[in-house]
Order: C-alpha cells, then structure tokens, then sequence
C-alpha cells in the first residue's frame, strides 16, 4: 500500500488548557481492539488498514482521530463517554517519532525506543474506561512509557503519578508531557514493582506491563475500594485483570486475554516461567479453553468480530474460532505472541483447520483471509513475515500444512489469524506452530 505522508506535522493544541466540562463531553460521532500492544507492526499496517495517512494540518490530524476513535475505539464497544472524549482530544502523534507519526491514528501499537511500544489506542480506551475514573481520583500508572495512557487521563482524573524504569523513556515522556502543559501529570525514573509510596494511598492504579504476579506493593497502596488494572501471567500469555479492594482483600475479574511487554527490574527477576525461544509453540490452538465469563479464547488477543463455536462438527474437541466480516476493510481477527530465537531455528511448521463460507478479498490485495506470523529482533523492530493461506470461496474443512522461514534476526513473533480487511466467514481450529526438524 502506499502511504501519503506529509513532511511536517502541525503543532498541536494543548490538551490540559481545555476545561473538564469539555473533556465530558457526549462522545459524538459514533459511527463505526485485544494486545494486546504488540498486536501490529508498521510493516504489516498494509495488511489491516485501506485508509490513508494523516499529517501536516491540524484539520487532517483531527479528522484523523476521530475517525480513529469511531471505527477503533466506539466500534469496539467502549462506551464511556467522557473516556471518548479524552481519546478524542488527545494528540497519539505528538507522544511517537516523527519516522511514526504518519501511523499514529491506526489502532496498532508502535515502537518508542528501548524495545517498549506505545499501546494501541483501543486497548488504552478500554483499560482507562475499566478504572472508572473520576475527578476527584488520584491514579497511580506504572510503565510512563510514551507518556500516552497519562495524557489520556490527565483530563479524566485530579492526579496522575506515572513511574517508568527506562531511564531515557521516563526523561523523554516528562518532556512530552511539559510541552504539552498536562500540568496535574507526575512523573518520575524508578522501578514500578515499588509503586510510589510517598504518595499514596491511590484511587486507582493501571499497570502498563505485565507481572507474572500482582506487585504486593501495589496492593498495599491502592485506597479501600480502590481499582486496579492490570495485565498479569506468562511473557506471552497474560491476561488483564481488574482487581478491586474490599475489607482489605482483592477482588479478583478476569477481562480478556492481552500481550504487553514485561515489567522489568524486580519484577522480571523474580519471573519464574521463561519462554523457550527454541521450542516455539502457540497455545489454545484447538480453541478449548476460555478465559472466565468474558466468552474469549485464552491466549489469543485483541479479538475482533471473532467468536467461540461449540459443536458442529469441529474437527478438534467442541469449540473452533469463526471470524465474520461483511464490510471490506473492517478487521475480524485474534492474535498471538510466542518466542523464537532464528539463530537455533529455521523454519516453523504450521498446521491447521480451516472453513470457508463466501470468502472474498477486501478492499485491495492486502486484505485476504490468512494466517500470517511477523517475527520481531530485539529491539522489537519488524524482521520478517510468512503466511498462510489466503483462502477465498466457499469450501469445508480441510487441513493445511506449510513452512515458513524464520530470519535469523528474529527474537519472538506475532500470529495474527483471520479476515484482514475480507469478507465472508472463516472458520480455524487446531492450529499448530512448531519447529520444523531439520534432517
């Protein structure tokens, strides 16, 4: 796809001199997701999106984002309206490089230096709108990273204190967050497993990182009532937790499976479960296990116009995954993340189910039925992808087989399964990913 892209971004209005009144405002213009952060990549934005890119006039920037927040963000089901009003204002390009800006209203997460990302703006929506923010509130954020998720509640909240450990993430989104005059947002460079103690007791806490276990700190320094938001689990299947604090006890919902990148410092030394980037696997191929109530695949994130089938005759165990688009363009899939390490592995294995019913291309090429895996380096830069697929028409079940190379540079990878902008229903189950044994 080709990419219209100014030379230069206007400067942008400063979201902290706008009133509260307007900051709840109605959520207007609903016209039109799970990663999890690491959902998309700029190399596979073509694969997803039919849109073009914004830059240069403030109108464009504006229009950009709002469209955003209808078709991402309202679509999705976020329903706070003062939550959609701070999405509306909140200027995502100013908080990204300039080499990103012209992606900054698509709802994927982008790199920020020192292998972090900026979450994709639907999951920043859906956690602020889990933490029910209000005025009166004093929030606690661990992991500042671009500085986006405090921008976002700047304007929802009294107080925002936000702790990063990357030193040079921390100075850089305080900077960010002068310029733009966010004058009730905090920031400081230290570990967040800590909190922030000086300053507690907090209203709510979001954490933007994932823990393998919930940080004792944090509890002890969210208020009586309180709410906390929290990815927590293995490096590459976590699930977002909202917890609440009852006569001194958490209160534990499982949301919905989610990928962030890891806590650091004390957190990460103490994680007791490593991936195997030697062993590569996905988990929950075969679509069985649920996470609590919320009706969604474990371990598969940022699901999209996707939904669990029992029965009718899944090829493995009860339940398949079926995706469903009938607007060109619009995404309808689930994605997964695993470690791969190409210097000891060469090529993956890929096996599956699939079932098609009326499948047809999207707006262009790019948007085809498939299962597509981008691998990652270690500064978490896009190092290749392969695929599966496409599959168009209407055909039963049927297995297939393929290997895909795996870059020597690569570290870890991105499976994305479903429509990518197609129409039509296609339906997956027992999907196995592997290395493949060499003679």
């Amino acid at each position: 796809m080709e990419f219209r892209v100014a030379c230069r971004i206007a400067d942008s209005p400063r979201p902290r001199a706008l009133s509260r009144k307007r900051a709840s405002g109605d959520g207007a213009g609903l016209s039109g997701l799970s990663a999890g952060p690491l959902g998309f990549s700029a190399a596979v934005v073509a694969l997803v999106c039919s849109a073009v890119c914004y830059g240069q006039t403030r109108e464009e920037l504006d229009q950009a984002r709002n469209r955003m927040v209808d078709e991402e963000i309202v679509a999705a089901g976020v329903k706070n309206p003062r939550v959609i009003q701070a999405m509306r204002i909140t200027p995502r390009h100013e908080f990204v490089s300039l080499a990103q800006r012209k992606l900054a209203y698509y709802d994927m997460a982008l790199p920020i230096g020192n292998a972090q990302t900026i979450s994709p703006p639907f999951v920043v929506a859906s956690m602020t709108e889990e933490l029910d923010p209000q005025p009166s509130d004093k929030v606690l954020e661990i992991g500042t990273g671009s500085g986006y998720q405090a921008a976002v509640l700047s304007p929802l909240v009294r107080e925002v204190y936000s702790i990063e450990i990357v030193e040079p993430l921390g100075r850089k989104a305080a900077a960010v967050l002068r310029k733009l005059a966010y004058e009730n947002v905090h920031t400081k460079v230290g570990d967040g497993y800590q909190g922030w103690p000086e300053h507690a007791p907090f209203d709510k806490i979001i954490v933007t990182c994932s823990p393998e276990h919930v940080p004792p700190a944090l509890v002890a320094q969210l208020r009586e009532g309180g709410r906390m938001v929290i990815p927590v689990g293995e490096r590459y299947q976590q699930n977002l937790y909202l917890m609440k604090k009852v006569d001194g006890k958490m209160e534990f919902e499982a949301l919905r499976p989610t990928l962030f990148v890891p806590m650091t410092g004390k957190a990460e030394e103490g994680r007791r479960v490593l991936p195997d980037p030697v062993n590569p696997s996905i988990h929950n191929g075969d679509f069985e296990e649920v996470v609590g109530e919320s009706g969604e695949a474990a371990a598969w994130h940022y699901q999209r116009q996707a939904e669990l089938v029992s029965g009718d005759g899944a090829p493995s165990g009860d339940h398949y995954m079926r995706f469903s688009n009938f607007q060109p363009g619009r995404g309808s899939q689930a994605l997964q993340g695993m470690a791969v390490d190409g210097r000891e592995v060469r090529n993956l294995r890929v096996s599956l189910y699939a079932r098609g019913e009326e499948l047809r291309q999207g707006q262009d090429a790019h948007q085809q039925p498939m299962l597509v895996i981008t691998f990652y380096d270690d500064r978490r830069a896009t190092a290749g992808q392969g695929s599966v697929g496409p599959w168009l028409g209407t055909f039963d079940w049927r297995q297939q087989s393929a290997v895909i190379p795996v870059p020597p540079r690569a570290r870890e990878a991105i499976v994305r399964i479903g429509l990518q902008g197609a129409t039509g229903k296609l339906s997956l189950d027992q999907i196995e990913i592997g290395a493949q044994k060499e003679p």
